[in-house]
């Protein structure tokens, strides 16, 4: 068989498996050939050009700019998507992109570690989960204490789970406890031991990127602001995760005395998946302590935040 005629048998069987969508026992009854021989043309169609296939992604990624975060943040996982026509669609894109991510996290996992805040209730709003009866959605440190919130740290979990129909557990305590004695004697509470045995198993865990702004904005945590953080200078802190303050480069500023209702630092970064979303050009410097820091493994933002993320990393 010369090679004009090849080509067109291969565009013939590529044709009939993709749009006609035979299988490839009636693709080897027609044409008289083995299935073998089949999906070896299949593959060649493929290799050659004849077939190409293209996905139509309605929220398409700077893979350049992604290939430079993994290079000189080592971060495993990058998101960057590409800035939207109309800058007023940018922050939806991201929740978008960011909820699929999460959802196929989740699909993974069964322990599921949630934070609070309106990123993360946007992201919650986006998924779209199957009755899992394997699953948990955990807090995994005290509640911040917004109870007129609708994003606060109990209700995003009870929300996750309603989406997965799903177990949760919380953690019934404020963010912080000054009383040292108190706070290492919580874990041992019945009523909260379920929450620390379980997000000392989280697969993943999913939150945005706080700063001083989300402590100051709950008038107990500002009031006693030097109690709770003491000898950490405001202007140090870059951002918070994980209910503690952490400078640009990423170290946390609170080890001495982490006044934190929740899983332990070192035990919490040992979480596999930790994705981070960023939606506010304003939290650059919060993005780009957690990346220096290492503090997550996943990051999903556009090309503008990306840009300024780097421009400070200097």
């Amino acid at each position: 068989m010369d090679d004009i005629s090849h080509q067109k048998l291969l565009a013939l069987i590529a044709q009939d498996y993709y749009l006609s969508q035979l299988s490839i026992a009636d693709l080897s009854t027609k044409y008289h050939l083995s299935r073998y021989l089949i999906t070896k043309h299949l593959d060649e169609a493929l290799k050659s050009g004849v077939v190409t296939i293209s996905v139509n992604d309605p929220i398409a990624r700077n893979v350049a700019l992604e290939a430079e975060f993994k290079r000189r943040f080592d971060i495993p996982n990058v998101a960057i998507l590409f800035n939207a026509e109309n800058p007023a669609e940018d922050a939806d894109n991201i929740v978008q992109y960011a909820a699929m991510q999460v959802q196929t996290l989740i699909e993974h996992a069964h322990v599921v570690g949630v934070a609070w805040g309106s990123t993360v209730f946007s992201i919650i709003d986006q998924l779209n989960g199957k009755i899992r009866n394997d699953l948990t959605f955990t807090q995994f440190v005290g509640d911040n204490m917004k109870y007129s919130s609708v994003a606060g740290t109990r209700q995003m979990v009870e929300k996750a789970a309603a989406r997965y129909g799903s177990h949760y557990v919380t953690l019934a305590s404020p963010l912080y406890v000054i009383n040292d004695q108190i706070r290492a004697a919580l874990p041992q509470e019945p009523a909260l031991k379920p929450a620390f045995t379980q997000a000392a198993q989280m697969d993943a865990l999913f939150c945005g990127f706080g700063t001083l702004a989300s402590i100051e904005s709950i008038p107990v945590w500002q009031e006693h602001y030097g109690t709770i953080f003491p000898n950490v200078p405001a202007d140090r802190i870059a951002g918070i995760l994980y209910g503690r303050p952490y400078d640009i480069d990423g170290n946390f500023l609170n080890q001495g005395a982490d006044k934190t209702v929740g899983l332990p630092l070192d035990q919490l970064l040992r979480t596999p998946r930790r994705l981070g979303v960023i939606r506010n050009k304003f939290k650059t410097d919060a993005a780009l302590g957690a990346l220096r820091g290492k503090l997550v493994t996943d990051i999903v933002l556009n090309e503008a935040i990306a840009q300024r993320i780097l421009a400070a990393d200097v």
